[in-house]
C-alpha cells in the first residue's frame, strides 16, 4: 500500500508564495510519474504539474512560469513551489503517484489565496 502525505498548504495573499510537499512511503523512482492536481469548489480536478523519473516535467498552461515541481530522491518527497499566487489558484491540492496501472492519491491540502 502506497501512502502519500501532503503538507504546506495555507492562506496566502495574492502575489505570495507557498511550497507544498508530498512524502511517499516508498522510493519515488518506483513510480512512472508523480504530480500535483488541484480541485476548486464546483470544478473538476485538474493536473497542475508532473515529474517523471528521468527528471522531465510538464505544467498546466495556467501555472507555467509561476509554479515549479521538483523532488528530493533521498527523502522520497516531491515539492511544488508556487510563486506569484493568484486568487484563482485557490483549491485543494492533491499529490498523485502512478505505477503499474494504478493511481495513488494523498489526502489533499488546502491552498487559499486571498487578501
Amino acid at each position: 500500500q502506497v501512502q502519500l502525505v501532503e503538507s504546506g498548504g495555507g492562506l496566502v495573499q495574492p502575489g505570495g508564495s507557498l511550497r507544498l510537499s508530498c512524502a511517499a512511503s516508498r522510493s519515488i523512482f518506483s513510480f512512472n510519474a508523480m504530480g500535483w492536481h488541484r480541485q476548486a469548489p464546483g470544478k473538476e480536478r485538474e493536473l497542475v504539474a508532473r515529474i517523471f523519473p528521468g527528471g522531465s516535467t510538464n505544467y498546466a498552461d495556467s501555472v507555467k512560469g509561476r509554479f515549479t515541481i521538483s523532488r528530493d530522491n533521498a527523502k522520497n518527497t516531491v515539492y511544488l513551489q508556487m510563486n506569484s499566487l493568484k486568487p484563482e489558484d485557490t483549491a485543494v491540492y492533491y499529490c498523485r503517484a502512478h505505477a503499474s496501472g494504478l493511481d495513488y492519491w494523498g489526502q489533499g491540502t488546502q491552498v487559499t489565496v486571498s487578501s
